[in-house]
């Protein structure tokens, strides 16, 4: 190998790094903030002028007076940096331990609802362990203690679950869904009109 090979080789390996790694980065970026720019900006959702989270990465809620989301998988809980699943098997020790955990706290926080009416999706993780969004049913369920917490009607409640559920993307793919974070910061705009 001759030394002007190598010259060549050092040439090639800083203009590639230097298109393929800084100018194709930067064109796609500014794209995406010109054509996506909510999306691009992390989908970051705003009250009183205050970023209070993402519309695509989950939030811990415990308050009785909000509904509950998933759970996570991250630690600390809803971590965007650690995003992963536990890859716990069914059978796993340590996962069934979890979901009967979760289960019992659930039920005892929602007086009323028995082991079979509780969505798996309030007992188990999603595969990045930050989901944000449940189902309907599984916001449906927790609508007594909300409105006991909040001192709101079940049907309000009722008709909020039903006014922020989307649908199945492009009518077809996945199941309706609600997003908890929206879903929430509804519930605070009931409480303080």
């Amino acid at each position: 190998m001759t030394l002007r090979s190598i010259w060549s080789a050092i040439r090639l390996m800083v203009l590639s790094s230097l298109v393929l790694g800084l100018a194709y980065t930067f064109l796609i970026t500014g794209i995406a903030s010109a054509v996506f720019p909510q999306q691009a900006a992390g989908s970051l959702v705003t009250l009183h002028g205050r970023v209070v989270g993402s519309r695509l990465i989950g939030q811990e809620f415990t308050s009785p007076g909000f509904f509950w989301g998933r759970p996570s998988a991250t630690s600390p809980a809803y971590n965007g940096a650690s995003s992963a699943a536990s890859n716990l098997g069914p059978t796993n020790a340590v996962l069934i331990a979890h979901v009967k955990a979760r289960l019992q706290a659930f039920l005892k926080a929602n007086p009323g609802v028995t082991a079979s009416q509780v969505p798996l999706s309030l007992l188990e993780s999603s595969a990045s362990g930050l989901d944000p969004d449940i189902t309907p049913a599984a916001a449906l369920i927790q609508v007594p203690r909300v409105a006991r917490a909040d001192h709101l009607s079940p049907g309000r409640l009722r008709s909020l679950i039903q006014q922020y559920t989307k649908g199945r993307f492009l009518g077809i793919f996945g199941h309706p869904y609600v997003n908890v974070l929206e879903l929430n910061l509804a519930v605070l705009r009931l409480r303080r009109p």
